[in-house]
């Protein structure tokens, strides 16, 4: 008798087999892999036993990539190959990040606005071949560790990083020969090791402030089941920025110019390690020997630096604010999970447990944390446990939709949509005959394309010519599990279609990002104006475009002429409305030419029926009607 082997659905038919698979915290300052073993989620050390590898990458005349701490070595030395904080480049344009890379003293390359390279002297080298080494290296430590291949990992990311970084993170995985098994938000990281290790139910802020990004997020946790009710941040906003803040003061301080490269690329690390201090202790010397002339020693006070800071750290409180109010909770937040290196600075602590009014909970090692939670995710996805142990569900950032006529947004998918998500809608023809369709996807809160974000073009070809709206195009979002965006359209008459996945050349600027949301809600009232106005230009325009093609063909024949002058007087009228900015004008203007111009859409209706009637006896239509 033939025995079969049974296994729960998703399950390993070996019972003893274990799906090896990882979660790496790809960040801006530090990265970390970790893996569940022995039912636990731990972090993986190197051969020193240190589990955070600097995001930091060394290119030398050679072409070799140095990655980690002996890359942090050389970064005073040769600014310009070493490239830190590489995060915050994903996705970018080169215009977009050329004040970055002015700072941070990086040779940026020639070339058009897309996706920023850094010339060093290995050649030009792109923000997702720099990722792509760190990730080979936490790749590597895996396999080392684990003593076998890892069927694939989960990459964390910022939950206010757009379609243009989610892409360029999966792009440098593919190049480190990693399959990425899911793009996971870093606050919904933290929210999973947080809440399967504490057993949390009810309403969680998860504040992650790490060294170059800042993430807020609100999740509902019960029962095992993690919702993400909204999120916001800054994709150029963290521990960096508390350095260089450090940094400008001492060079204020001492009298000094600007700093070469290398010389400021030291400050910062001593920059660093000051704040590092604070945390723990009330004032720290700041050693300016070799930088400047003299070699000053400045003394910094804890109270010193939290005012050089406060402004930072307000503006992650602004963000904070937002994200609430896109929540619509009543009752606000149960607890407060902080994640990232970044809050252990005690004026962030402090700040954020007046803000929400409850002590935030530090427990877990905010360093470990987005790594720990990425590892649970990924042992799911291999199928080591049942996916009903836990259900996550993501949020997309920012609304999704189409240009219509008037340069108008016609959102598909508002923002703070749960992922995975597939949304369709029917759109037609706006001309006789047409047989293209262009479709222009945007992303943004405002209602004018010029406002909002381009995303990606594509035609529909192929559709039958028929009078004005009677084609029907059922056009297709959706958005995977990565948070990426694939759109489809499709003619019904035909089975026509056409299809575009989203992978933009560059992101959202850092002003963008920060804005977005903001303006959506400070112009709320001139972008509801803007679009009643471009709706009633596009009413009177199809309005127009009728009118004169019926005067083209019957104007001669079924009207007088003084008929056909006061109908060409109503066009004029409504051409000069259309030009203006009064909306209410216009509106009148097309509701008048519509009531003047009503008695010869009769008559050509009339005209028509009699056509179509002529030379038929009225017994032959009685037999065509009974038939």
């Amino acid at each position: 008798m033939a025995l079969l082997q049974i296994a729960e659905p998703g399950q390993s038919p070996v019972p003893h087999q274990i799906r090896l698979a990882v979660g790496i915290d790809l960040g801006t300052t530090n990265s970390l892999v970790a893996s569940v073993r022995g039912g636990r989620a731990v972090v993986l050390p190197d051969e020193q036993g240190l589990a955070m590898l600097p995001s930091v990458v060394h290119y030398g005349v050679s072409g070799q990539a140095t990655v980690g701490r002996p890359a942090q070595a050389m970064a005073a030395d040769h600014p310009a190959d070493t490239l830190v904080s590489v995060k915050r480049f994903m996705g970018r344009g080169r215009e977009d990040a050329a004040a970055d890379a002015a700072r941070a003293h990086y040779s940026l390359a020639p070339g058009d606005a897309g996706m920023v390279r850094f010339q060093t002297s290995a050649g030009e080298i792109s923000p997702v071949e720099a990722s792509a080494e760190i990730l080979r290296v936490l790749h590597r430590r895996a396999v080392d560790t684990l003593g076998e291949e890892i069927e694939g990992a989960v990459i964390t990311v910022p939950a206010y990083f757009d379609e243009a970084q989610r892409q360029a993170t999966k792009d440098a995985a593919s190049l480190a020969g990693l399959k990425v098994l899911r793009l996971l938000n870093e606050p919904t990281a933290a929210a999973v090791a947080y809440g399967l290790d504490a057993a949390e139910e009810g309403v969680i802020a998860v504040y992650d402030l790490g060294g170059g990004t800042f993430d807020i997020s609100i999740l509902r946790l019960h029962k095992g089941v993690f919702e993400v009710l909204a999120t916001g941040g800054d994709t150029a906003l963290g521990g960096d920025d508390f350095d260089a803040v450090i940094a400008d003061w001492a060079v204020q301080e001492s009298g000094a110019h600007d700093l070469a490269g290398g010389d400021y690329r030291q400050l910062l690390a001593r920059a660093r390690i000051a704040k590092e201090q604070l945390s723990s202790e009330d004032s720290c010397a700041l050693s300016l020997e070799g930088l400047v002339p003299g070699g000053d020693v400045l003394e910094l006070s804890r109270t010193q630096f939290e005012d050089l800071v406060q402004p930072l750290v307000k503006q992650t409180l602004r963000a904070c604010r937002r994200c609430l109010r896109d929540s619509e909770l009543e009752d606000g937040v149960d607890d407060v999970v902080m994640v990232g290196g970044s809050t252990r600075v005690p004026l962030v602590r402090q700040v954020v447990a007046d803000f929400f009014q409850r002590e935030p909970l530090v427990d877990i090692d905010p360093d470990q944390v987005v790594a720990v939670g990425a590892a649970i995710q990924a042992d799911i996805l291999v199928g080591n446990r049942p996916e009903g142990d836990l259900l996550l569900l993501d949020v997309i950032p920012l609304s999704l939709g189409l240009e219509t006529m008037g340069g108008l947004v016609e959102k598909i998918i508002p923002r703070n949509t749960t992922i995975p998500v597939s949304r369709a809608q029917e759109f037609t023809t706006f001309k006789d005959g047409q047989t293209a369709l262009a479709l222009h996807i945007v992303q943004g809160e405002r209602e004018l394309v010029s406002d909002s974000r381009s995303l990606a073009r594509f035609e529909l070809r192929g559709i039958p010519p028929m009078v004005a709206g009677a084609a029907r195009i059922l056009v297709t979002f959706q958005v995977d599990a990565d948070g990426l965006l694939n759109v489809s359209a499709r003619e019904e008459a035909t089975g026509a279609q056409s299809s575009v996945t989203v992978k933009p050349s560059f992101g959202l600027s850092d002003d963008e990002v920060s804005t977005m949301l903001q303006a959506s809600f400070s112009h709320a009232e001139a972008d509801k104006q803007a679009r009643q106005l471009a709706e009633r230009r596009l009413e009177a325009r199809q309005l127009l475009d009728g009118l004169e093609a019926a005067l083209a063909v019957d104007g001669d024949d079924l009207l007088t002429p003084d008929e056909c002058a006061e109908l060409h007087r109503g066009i004029k009228a409504l051409q000069t409305a259309i030009e203006g900015e009064d909306g209410g004008s216009l509106k009148s203007e097309t509701e008048a030419l519509g009531r003047a111009s009503e008695f010869f859409a009769t008559r050509r209706m009339d005209r028509s029926i009699r056509q179509a009637l002529a030379g038929v006896s009225l017994d032959a239509l009685d037999d065509e009607v009974s038939e």
